[in-house]
């Protein structure tokens, strides 16, 4: 399953990406993993969480951080949840290739049996129609 955090830039997106994170943490029976741009959520997620830099690690654009977190699930069976703060600055800001990566986004997340949370700062209009039907708004 995928969730959509939307919202301008401001908007409390990272802080509820943080609590959900932390939240998964105290309830699931596997691993938590939170991907960042930076290192900017140390000090706010669990440390039983694991914390990811994309810079550490030179992902950039949405073909990379897909088979980056592709990776994360072949790699670690027991990953139940993954969050992906400031997805757009990461992927780069073109809607279609957001719509495109979010679609395979989902496709994997059933696959891997993992619930994955992207921040987006976008407007909720901004948002291509098609992933609607996929995603969860909050």
């Amino acid at each position: 399953m995928i969730t959509l955090l939307i919202g301008k830039k401001g908007s409390g997106k990272t802080k509820k990406l943080i609590e959900k994170a932390n939240e998964a943490v105290k309830n699931s029976n596997g691993n938590v993993v939170v991907i960042e741009k930076g290192l900017k959520l140390t000090y706010d997620i669990s440390h039983q969480a694991r914390l990811i830099d994309t810079e550490a690690y030179g992902v950039q654009g949405a073909e990379m951080l897909f088979g980056f977190i592709s990776g994360i699930c072949a790699g670690n069976y027991d990953v139940t949840d993954m969050f992906v703060d400031s997805t757009l600055k990461i992927i780069g800001d073109d809607m279609a290739v957001l719509e495109n990566f979010i679609q395979k986004a989902n496709k994997l997340a059933d696959q891997a049996n993992v619930k994955i949370t992207f921040s987006v700062s976008a407007e909720e209009k901004d948002i291509p129609e098609s992933l609607n039907e996929i995603i969860a708004k909050i």
